[in-house]
């Protein structure tokens, strides 16, 4: 992956550090000469796009049919949330006893992941963690519901860089294809931006990023599957596994609700080996109803979203996931709508490392805009007890 970009305005000025290293085959696509290249780079650092791309009404990117709606199934596949909070600066340990059967076996399982993965000793002096990584994706049109979907056209390539600190403070940038996606939380606000649209808080207390549970942070999963049940077992790719699930209960997604959405159901399931003990898969759905402003009628949409996680490799006696394979497919139906998309990534991890010197609060800012925006809600807040 391309990490510096020569400086072509001065021949004897110093390299350009890229803030997201790219694949090359996407620096070879971003412009047709070297200078054409860092112009359009320079424009892409800066988070922005350029006029043209502003002003264009299509777009082939994962045969989306604007640049706005490439941005969103960037979002949505590339850095979506889990619907619950983790503990993430220690392993958590339950008790077998008091519990069901299905409930102590989960548990079971989970302590022989953690035995897998290196141990609670090893997971427990983690204080921090980067990652690089490369992708690429592939994309269908949305199509009526009950065809075969298959995700069309080239591939879309890109890069992405993770920052993660105890407790509940992450980072991650994502570029594919000129457009970058980012999100991230302070540990008390989780959001998200792209180069075309502007800041949106996430309702609700700040989640982890689902790509963490990619097998990038075992303690993360350890914790999240503590609390499920296990459900029965089923063979991923001829590896018999156990399949944990979690529901997320009423009052937690309604705090996610907003004032044109609800979430009636967000379920995770994971995918343990029994020969290994290490996570093989990892699933989740959601279903969503858009509130209608006329009338009882709404639109549904359903995601859901598995990751195939192989290539295990010891990092610093943690054993990280070095690459995989997330498919999602999206269902939209109701009001004479019944139609579905696919959009496949496939990732590997170029880079992995703990415990990362002077990395301070400042990494995990939330952007400009929506610390203007609280503030206003603040003042607002206090302007209506009186106290100004």
């Amino acid at each position: 992956m391309r990490k510096l970009c020569p400086n072509y305005e001065k021949v004897d000025g110093l390299e350009t550090v890229l803030e997201v290293p790219i694949p090359e085959d996407m620096w070879m696509s971003i412009g047709n000469s070297s200078s054409n290249r860092w112009q359009n780079l320079h424009a892409l650092m800066k988070a922005q796009i350029s006029a043209t791309d502003k002003s264009s009404s299509s777009s082939s990117h994962l045969s989306s049919s604007s640049n706005n709606e490439f941005s969103a199934l960037l979002k949505l596949v590339g850095c979506p949330l889990v619907p619950l909070q983790v503990q993430s600066d220690h392993t958590l340990i339950r008790p077998l006893k008091d519990t069901s059967i299905k409930a102590s076996n989960a548990k079971y399982i989970v302590q022989q992941y953690i035995a897998s993965i290196g141990g609670v000793g090893a997971l427990d002096s983690l204080k921090s963690m980067y990652a690089v990584g490369q992708v690429r994706m592939f994309g269908s049109e949305m199509r009526q519901g009950g065809e075969n979907i298959k995700p069309i056209g080239r591939a879309e390539a890109g890069g992405f860089l993770l920052w993660q600190k105890n407790p509940d403070l992450w980072h991650f940038e994502l570029i594919v294809s000129g457009f970058k996606v980012s999100a991230g939380s302070d540990g008390k606000l989780a959001w998200n931006q792209s180069s075309s649209q502007p800041s949106h808080a996430n309702k609700g207390p700040p989640r982890p990023l689902r790509r963490l549970f990619q097998g990038l942070d075992p303690r993360c999963t350890a914790n999240l599957f503590i609390d499920a049940v296990c459900v029965g077992e089923k063979t991923i790719n001829r590896e018999d596994c156990f399949l944990l699930k979690l529901e997320t209960t009423h009052d937690i997604l309604k705090a996610q609700d907003t004032c044109h959405t609800e979430i009636i159901r967000h379920t995770v399931w994971g995918y343990f080996s029994q020969r290994t003990g290490l996570l093989v898969k990892f699933e989740d759905s959601k279903l969503v109803r858009i509130k209608s402003s006329m009338g009882n009628d709404s639109i549904f949409w359903e995601t859901s979203m598995e990751s195939m996680i192989e290539d295990y490799r010891y990092v610093d006696g943690i054993n990280i996931a070095h690459s995989g394979k997330t498919m999602a497919v999206l269902y939209r139906y109701g009001m004479a709508h019944n139609h579905q998309r696919r959009i496949e990534e496939t990732w590997r991890i170029e880079e992995v490392d703990f415990n990362i010197c002077g990395l301070s609060m400042d990494c995990f800012l939330p952007p400009s805009d929506l610390n203007k925006e609280k503030r206003g809600v603040n003042k607002m807040s206090t302007s209506a007890l009186g106290m100004t």
